[in-house]
């Protein structure tokens, strides 16, 4: 059932790209260019639809669902469950199908939007997410909560648990951690000028540095509308880290200031996180924008009002806060970490080194792949709400750095591994890198190609390696095709080992002194097994015999020759 597939046999041949790996700025854009789609990171690994199968789509936007009219125009639509934080790096679990063509009209059929899917201005499911009003409330309080709760533990009591002292009763202790939020976290005036000069430089440099375009998934709320996003992220992350350097050296700026005043700052992020999620909030219903809303205000200010708000046109904030703002900061106190330590001992940890390399390499591959995320879910479908907007402005950079955060608080002896565990774990995450890259790459590319389009960015590093020619795939009945080759016809969801790879490395460098730094280990591999359980199950019910086809050609679901 398996085949052998050729660009002769998808009905097109892929067209030459036009300037390879060319940068372009907001004001060089070609209005004759053509639309161009990149699929994210999505699973199951499938096609478009064939061109059999092309046709259009209408919809009743009041109900959220309906019928569809052709404009001729080729699109990708699916659903993908983002990475999110997250992440940037095209993690999107879903399925990409069709191109609209023809005048035809057909209802009831495998479409390109999923007929579970709302457009509506009310949220018509009856569904309730997260417990609905009241755990959404709860995870509203809880979230902070958590947050200054590891911060007290990783400053003030030496990376242990906060716990009463002997003698101390609840009240003094609450009372104590209360005091050293007021005194210590204080959202002062330096770390609110910290935090959104940090802030504001991102939002100039989204809109004019040279990048480059891409088109989004067509909108059924906006008349199936694409929307042009650009991709500067690149240009953003060096040129933050020239100007960052620049003024450490300078005594302008001591960049381990951001450890030094974390609490502070953290506090300005937290607070900024509700404001924005407030703000997006009451703007979307005053200027009418309101989409899949259920009328309680709890529920619907944590997932949000708004599906793509944007400054000036250009500037979408939804794609902003899932690279920029989260990855670069982590970023950041990593290298902010290792000033700190030159400063101090007049060297920097192996520790030290192996974490800035580490968060190196996931913040530049979100700002490289940031033209991925266009079609993943969050960017399609999911709103710009207090979960999108505090997790991104908050919660994942002052969160998962309590890694970095401990090897800034401890000497390098309290942790210290022999030289071998840093080089061997360093060793190890250059290999599993490349093999995620490439992954998600391939991917990637054979989506595009499938499409007709050939634009591969060279974006640094670039391994060949990243295109597969003429991939092995398996056909489906949905009329599109899993794609079981490269690294996907060696393990099917070979990709999650590599995040947990990642994740589980983070802690480990720190050793075993504090459960903070174990935090995002922990946390993130759990999710990663519930999303691929999740997967496995929506594959087998989508694809049926050719998932088992697919299971059979490869049996290693994340280790090949091992699980």
């Amino acid at each position: 059932m398996s085949e052998r597939m050729t660009r002769s046999r998808t009905g097109k041949s892929p067209s030459k790209p036009q300037n390879p790996g060319f940068v372009e700025t907001p004001g060089r854009r070609k209005s004759s260019r053509k639309s161009i789609i990149p699929v994210g990171d999505s699973t199951p690994e499938t096609t478009p639809e064939p061109e059999g199968l092309k046709n259009s789509i209408s919809f009743d936007l009041k109900q959220g669902n309906g019928i569809a009219k052709a404009n001729g125009n080729g699109y990708a639509n699916g659903s993908a469950n983002g990475h999110t934080n997250g992440s940037a790096n095209g993690h999107a679990n879903g399925h990409a199908n069709g191109h609209a063509n023809g005048d035809t009209k057909v209802r009831n059929r495998k479409s390109s939007v999923s007929e579970h899917e709302n457009w509506g201005p009310r949220d018509t499911s009856g569904e309730r997410e997260f417990g609905g009003s009241f755990g959404m409330g709860a995870m509203m309080i809880g979230f902070p909560a958590l947050m200054y709760y590891m911060w007290i533990g990783a400053y003030f009591y030496d990376g242990k648990f906060p716990t009463p002292t002997d003698g101390q009763t609840y009240g003094e202790f609450f009372q104590h951690m209360w005091n050293l939020v007021k005194t210590e976290a204080y959202p002062n005036n330096r770390a609110w000028q910290i935090y959104w000069f940090f802030g504001l430089m991102q939002m100039a440099f989204y809109m004019l540095l040279p990048g480059v375009y891409r088109k989004g998934k067509p909108l059924p709320n906006l008349g199936m509308k694409q929307l042009d996003y650009y991709c500067s992220a690149m240009w953003s992350f060096y040129t933050t880290i020239a100007i960052a350097v620049t003024l450490h050296f300078t005594g302008v700026f001591k960049l381990y200031t951001l450890i030094e005043e974390f609490g502070h700052i953290m506090s300005v992020a937290i607070i900024s996180g509700f404001l924005c999620s407030i703000i997006a909030y009451v703007s979307a219903l005053f200027r009418g924008k309101g989409i899949r809303m259920t009328g309680w205000p709890i529920y619907d200010l944590f997932l949000g009002a708004e599906l793509n708000p944007r400054l000036f046109g250009i500037l979408d904030f939804k794609m902003f806060l899932e690279v920029r703002i989260p990855w670069f900061i982590l970023f950041f106190l990593s290298l902010g970490t290792c000033f700190k330590q030159y400063e101090e001992y007049g060297y920097v940890s192996a520790e030290a080194i192996f974490l800035l390399f580490a968060h190196w390499t996931y913040a530049n591959a979100c700002a490289k792949g940031e033209h991925l995320i266009i079609t993943t879910w969050d960017m399609y479908y999911e709103k710009l709400g207090f979960m999108l907007i505090f997790w991104n402005m908050a919660g994942v950079p002052l969160s998962y750095c309590h890694c970095t955060l401990y090897i800034a608080n401890h000497h390098p002896s309290e942790y210290q591994w022999p030289v071998w565990v840093p080089v061997l774990l360093g060793i190890g995450y250059a290999g599993v890198y490349y093999i995620w890259d490439t992954t998600n790459s391939q991917k990637n590319q054979f989506r595009q190609e499938e499409r007709g389009v050939v634009e591969e960015r060279t974006t640094f590093p670039y391994f060949r390696y990243g295109r597969i020619a003429n991939p092995r795939t398996i056909p489906t009945k949905r009329g599109n095709k899993i794609l079981a080759d490269g690294w996907y016809g060696k393990a099917r969801k070979i990709h999650y080992t590599c995040d947990v790879y990642f994740a589980v490395s983070w802690g480990l460098i720190t050793g075993f002194q504090s459960p903070f730094p174990w935090f995002y280990s922990v946390f993130f591999t759990g999710m990663i097994l519930h999303r691929a359980n999740r997967d496995i199950q929506k594959c087998k019910k989508n694809y049926g015999e050719a998932w088992v086809e697919y299971e059979k050609m490869v049996p290693y679901l994340f280790i090949p020759g091992v699980f």
